[in-house]
């Protein structure tokens, strides 16, 4: 296949926003519920966005998927992160078996979990292969990806959703391996929203002081060294990011494309929202936020998204944890949706807004 700008674009054209009448409808529906109007907050808000996307009012989330996408990045030679490369391989594996941590999670959940080859060093039995490369390069020394393979890895995330699409998959959480990847993700974020390297590094998952000095070192060579264009957020995405980030903004844009749920988990999963954001705005209508992660840049994302996470637990962990342990929370506002009395049942008269 070639995978182009053109291509890119004949998905991005039939995009369209959410739809409003739904949202209220689902509203107006919760509304009817024997409760104090919003009493569920934020939680009955995303119970009527799940409805806006679906379009409908019988808001239906039990065929759920997790769509971990896994990539190695070359920056990590630097030291930039605790662990080598080789730990990605470990994690997909662990994916594969079914004993990664959130695999964990979403059987719990009641969510099938797969793990998708996007750029790994070296392929792992059980994974989707789909990668565009081997390992992405070291943004250090030059661009992550040529725009080509940018423009694949995105395009292999719409696909994805589309093969979810006819699986009958009512809502998809992402989620990601990648040793490097809050590197990389943070280097987005520096170059998308113009803030000085050392405001959008964190710890990622444990480095010490001396570990985030060098984070912020690198991130700053490779935006010097690569000079991403800020106006064109492809560019940006070949030059400092990474397959998994390419392919996760690729599901993002597949949610809207196919009109799925896609629930967005922490920093890198965020990166990856904003980036299809830019691509294409209405994206920012089909994200269900699950979680607010403990790396700065995410701030940021939600700010520029208008997104409020339901769940502010310090979590750094990834692979999609944080957008699985939201499901039980809607799972739970959905029933209060379909099975609690309601003012009518009880004779009560409804409330009304003050």
């Amino acid at each position: 296949m070639n995978y182009s700008d053109e291509l890119l674009k004949k998905y991005i054209d039939k995009i369209e926003p959410v739809s409003l009448k739904y949202y209220q409808a689902c509203v107006k529906r919760f509304d009817g519920v024997a409760k104090p109007l919003g009493g569920l907050g934020r939680l009955e808000e995303l119970v009527a966005r799940i409805g806006s996307i679906q379009r409908t009012t019988d808001v239906d989330i039990s065929n759920r998927r997790v769509l971990v996408c896994c990539s190695d990045n070359g920056v990590v030679k630097h030291g930039v992160s605790q662990s080598d490369s080789s730990v990605t391989q470990n994690i997909a594996r662990s994916l594969v078996a079914g004993t990664a941590s959130v695999s964990i999670m979403a059987k719990n959940a009641g969510a099938i979990v797969e793990p998708i080859d996007m750029g790994m060093n070296e392929s792992v039995a059980g994974t989707i292969d789909r990668h565009i490369m081997r390992g992405c390069n070291d943004i250090c020394e030059g661009p992550a990806m040529n725009r080509m393979q940018v423009l694949q890895a995105i395009i292999t995330g719409i696909e994805e959703v589309g093969r979810c699409k006819e699986e009958h998959v009512d809502i998809i959480c992402t989620g990601e391996a990648g040793i490097g990847n809050t590197t990389t993700s943070a280097a987005i974020a520096s170059v998308i929203f113009g803030k000085e390297v050392s405001l959008m590094v964190g710890r990622g998952a444990g480095l010490s002081d001396d570990g985030v000095i060098r984070k912020i070192s690198a991130i700053e060579k490779a935006i010097l060294i690569n000079k991403p264009d800020k106006s064109d957020v492809i560019d940006v995405l070949s030059k400092v990011g990474g397959a998994d980030i390419a392919g996760m903004a690729g599901i993002f844009l597949g949610g809207a494309y196919y009109h799925i749920p896609i629930i967005m988990d922490g920093v890198i999963s965020s990166v990856a929202a904003i980036v299809a954001y830019y691509i294409c705005k209405d994206v920012s209508g089909y994200i269900i936020p699950s979680h607010m992660s403990s790396e700065i840049a995410m701030k940021y994302v939600c700010e520029e998204l208008g997104l409020t996470p339901v769940i502010d637990g310090a979590f750094h962990l990834g692979e999609g944890t944080g957008a699985v342990a939201i499901l039980p929370l809607i799972d739970m506002a959905i029933r209060v949706y379909y099975d609690a009395a309601r003012f009518d049942d009880i004779g009560v008269e409804q409330y009304t807004k003050q």
